[in-house]
């Protein structure tokens, strides 16, 4: 057994409660395969052989339920919990020891080129059915909550939330209120802004008529 290979099963045993023997999650577990697949589809990417890569990779989907593009970059100890409904796309990068549920998006933006794809940096944990959109950065050791849907950088060693997704803790510290009832509606603070710039022009246009 590769030294790789080793290290996805120590990872899975280390996180995940349920795994009872190295067997189990090296036969077992969609997310050990899962990873194991992509290696040998991103190394075919790298070596110009798109078609075997994309083959491999849609092999896979239909056994897991997990979509990796060949041409993510991924880092050691990658656990997948569950996984099914997993998508990463062709340029998201992702480091070490980092963890992802079920229903997770690391997704572009529609651009056609370039890099439109999350970097994840190590030690990150992002939590069922969240999607993390467009060529930003997660720091090291963040967390994304469940559902939530990051559109902008996260620091490192914080925790975000919500949709979109806010910062609500960093190392460890509260940076604002978790008032889950009375959190401001964006949709009013904007119609809001909306209705004070229209006074502002029409108040203008007063002068002018004078």
């Amino acid at each position: 057994m590769s030294a790789l290979r080793k290290q996805d099963i120590a990872a899975v045993r280390e996180r995940d409660a349920a795994a009872r023997s190295n067997v189990e999650v090296a036969l077992l577990y969609n997310g050990v395969k899962a990873v194991r697949a992509h290696r040998r589809a991103n190394w075919c990417q790298r070596h110009k052989l798109f078609f075997l890569a994309r083959a491999i990779s849609q092999r896979c989907v239909r056994r897991t339920g997990i979509e990796i593009h060949p041409a993510a970059t991924i880092g050691e100890g990658l656990f997948i919990d569950h996984g099914v409904g997993v998508v990463i796309g062709e340029t998201t990068e992702i480091g070490n020891n980092c963890t992802l549920y079920q229903g997770v998006t690391l997704g572009g933006t529609g651009k056609e080129h370039g890099k439109r794809h999350p970097t994840l940096g190590n030690n990150v944990m992002v939590g069922a059915g969240a999607k993390v959109l467009g060529p930003i950065t997660i720091g090291d050791n963040a967390r994304i909550a469940a559902g939530a849907v990051v559109l902008e950088d996260i620091p490192a060693d914080s925790t975000a939330v919500g949709v979109p997704a806010r910062v609500v803790r960093i190392g460890g510290k509260r940076v604002q209120d978790l008032d889950q009832i009375h959190i401001p509606d964006p949709v009013s603070q904007e119609l809001c802004r909306l209705e004070a710039k229209i006074s502002q022009l029409e108040k203008k246009l007063e002068e002018q008529a004078k």
